[in-house]
């Protein structure tokens, strides 16, 4: 029997993944998409005239068993992939994009959203049904169903090609950081590596078939965590050019064209619905508005975080200069290493010093759920009886102040190569008052997994990387709306990290950090002057991490405010880049682009045109976390007004008015540049 045809009979609908087998997702696919189109139709011919109750509550009814065959598919595609997998996406992406575009382009249905929508006034309508309707028109018509017949049939096969595209481009990523691992011939080209980690690379090796070598593998981003210990030089620079080549050395990994095709075909789908650009389409659904709203914002703090990250590269280079035998320029490869130096140097601490005080599973049950508890009065309670998709994913269940059943909470935190790179929140179940769900909430990250009985030390990255997810996931645990529309994260793009953002302010709160940051041998607390450096250092290297992130923002708007007669030919891809980066001030080499475009799965993927949302969401979060700071810090207050104002709306209401509601007033800026080391002038 076909799991995925029926809600699991498991508590909150959890899925049954000891009974999900790959050969179970395509006949679930099609029989969710034949249902959900017969609904559809019963929907748009209904012979009596539209309501709200008989159109737009049953289309938020509708599709229920394709929602759950989806949402089941992509997540474990995302987190265990294989190539039977990868095949059926490969398939299934065209069909449902044709599936959506069939009920997005029906005029019927359309004409009776439209005429809900003109009548809206005289419906007497709550303020979350309103905007459940609102939100409905709004789809539609940027969907395309105000286009002729004509237009319609071009942008469906946009739509399957973009479908065909973006899967093509992930699966590459995938492969390609998978196969562009380093092959190092001998120990001593590791030297600064921990044990585990030389152990965790020769294991690697030997699972490729290369006895006696050594193999890093990459993550998906420019800059790799080996760099900052890595003490041979010819090692970390081959190790940043293996991941810079990414996508471009010709092959069939090579996502050059793919990017181009990409490119071009979501510029005339923009043009097509009557908008100038992919990222004047994106952004009108944003909180932003406006191209320019975004460009302003990017292009002003480019100047101030270039010119931070070259007083930090000054420093770089002078302990080259007084610590090496042979002086050399600073490179890319190099920043991670010597900013540890430095960083050591200046606050009397390195990455070293402080693992041992960040052991996994206390900052889980010490240190999230903690915070988490005091804020809001949930408690956790670990669940190994319920089945997992892969022995390194964990459950718990998660219980309200009052003690009965909120959510389940699934952390799957250990990298793998069947495992997309980077961290993210997704959900198996939504919550809904009309469907009678509550949540299923899962995290994920990259951590490297230690050898055998050996513990997993964090680095105070990875820690606030884990509270960052995890405020995602009470977003989405503490969703408290009627409409599965609005469930939990449904916010818009520039608006959903900035409640995970704020969360990450737990991770150095010192009455959570002294709860946790217990070393992982002796169980003694960390010491107060290393708690204290730790805080202060927070700002360290601010210049870098700035740049860094907001090349990769400006690349991602320049591909997307192009038109299609100025998209970049594949060959030109990496004279784009520098040009593109290069007008907007970052000439300064030392610090690469978190993404090159050939592995830039955020502006190739969901986030087009909307990489900028974490600086964008930083600003609120910034000024929140001040107030919070201003108000008590920890408090069961607080954390109840955050609950009540904020998260448990999702996206029943228009976004910033949730900050409005939370915070009492409109957002300030100056916070975030405090934070950053970016005032003017400093």
């Amino acid at each position: 029997m076909n799991p995925l045809l029926a809600e699991s009979s498991l508590p909150g609908n959890f899925p049954r993944f000891d009974r999900i087998r790959d050969e179970h997702f395509l006949p679930a696919f099609q029989q969710g998409m034949e249902q959900e189109y017969a609904e559809i139709v019963e929907i748009a011919t209904n012979p009596a005239p539209p309501s709200f109750e008989n159109t737009i509550v049953v289309l938020e009814e509708s599709g229920r068993l394709l929602t759950r065959a989806t949402r089941a598919f992509f997540n474990l595609r995302s987190t265990d992939s294989n190539e039977v997998r990868q095949a059926i996406e490969r398939e299934i992406r065209p069909l449902l994009s044709a599936h959506n575009d069939a009920i997005r382009l029906n005029n019927q249905l359309f004409e009776r959203i439209n005429t809900l929508y003109n009548d809206r006034a005289e419906l007497g309508l709550n303020p979350e049904q309103l905007r459940l309707l609102e939100e409905y028109h709004r789809d539609y018509v940027r969907a395309g169903a105000a286009l002729s017949e004509e237009e319609k049939d071009r942008l469906k096969l946009i739509n399957g090609e973009l479908a065909r595209l973006g899967t093509k481009f992930s699966q590459n990523v995938l492969k390609e950081v998978q196969n562009s691992a380093l092959i190092v011939d001998s120990q001593s080209e590791l030297e600064g590596l921990s044990p585990g980690l030389i152990e965790a690379a020769a294991t690697e090796a030997a699972a490729r078939g290369l006895d006696g070598k050594y193999v890093l593998t990459l993550k998906n981003y420019t800059s790799q965590p080996a760099l900052s210990s890595l003490a041979n030089r010819d090692t970390r620079a081959r190790l940043m050019q293996a991941s810079l080549a990414r996508g471009t050395r010709g092959g069939q990994f090579d996502n050059r064209e793919t990017v181009v095709a990409l490119v071009k075909l979501r510029a005339e789908r923009a043009q097509l619905l009557g908008y100038k650009t992919h990222a004047a389409y994106v952004l009108e659904a944003r909180t932003a508005k406006t191209v320019d709203a975004v460009q302003d914002l990017l292009y002003d703090l480019a100047p101030v975080a270039v010119a931070n990250a070259r007083r930090e590269g000054s420093a770089l280079q002078k302990m080259i200069d007084e610590a090496e035998s042979e002086s050399f320029e600073l490179a890319s490869w190099d920043w991670p290493f010597y900013a540890d130096k430095v960083r050591a140097e200046r606050f009397a601490f390195d990455a070293s010093t402080i693992k041992p005080y960040f052991e996994l599973n206390n900052v889980l049950t010490k240190g999230l759920f903690y915070s988490a508890s005091e804020l809001y009065g949930i408690s956790f309670k670990a669940r190994p009886d319920l089945p997992s998709y892969h022995p390194d994913a964990r459950v718990w269940e998660v219980f309200d102040k009052d003690g009965t059943h909120l959510a389940f909470f699934i952390g799957d935190f250990y990298a793998r190569n069947t495992k997309r790179g980077g961290a993210w929140m997704n959900s198996y179940v939504t919550q809904s008052n009309l469907l009678g769900t509550t949540p299923v909430i899962a995290n994920h990250l990259n951590i490297t997994k230690p050898p055998e009985g050996e513990p997993t030390l964090l680095s105070l990255d990875e820690v606030e990387t884990l509270f960052h997810e995890f405020g995602h996931a009470l977003h989405g645990m503490f969703s408290d709306v009627t409409y599965p529309r609005f469930a939990g994260t449904a916010t818009p793009r520039d608006f959903v990290e900035y409640p995970s953002q704020v969360n990450e302010m737990w991770a150095v709160w010192p009455s959570v950090l002294e709860n946790y940051a217990t070393h992982y041998q002796t169980g003694e607390a960390i010491p107060k002057e290393l708690l204290e450096r730790v805080i202060d250092a927070a700002q360290f290297n601010e210049g870098y991490r700035t740049t860094e992130y907001l090349t990769a923002a400006v690349l991602d708007m320049c591909y997307h405010t192009l038109s299609p007669a100025e998209v970049p030919a594949a060959d030109e891809i990496n004279d784009f880049e520098a040009s593109c980066l290069s007008k907007a001030g970052f000439d300064y080499d030392p610090v690469p682009s978190r993404y090159r475009s050939a592995y830039f799965s955020h502006a190739m993927g969901g986030y087009a045109a909307g990489y900028y949302s974490y600086i964008w969401s930083e600003v609120l979060d910034a000024d929140s976390v001040l107030w919070l700071k201003e108000n008590g810090g920890l408090t069961r207050a607080n954390g109840d007004r955050f609950r009540e104002t904020l998260l448990s709306k999702g996206g029943s209401k228009e976004a910033m008015q949730l900050f409005r509601d939370f915070v009492g007033r409109d957002p300030n800026i100056q916070p975030l540049l405090e934070r950053r080391g970016l005032v003017k002038g400093d």
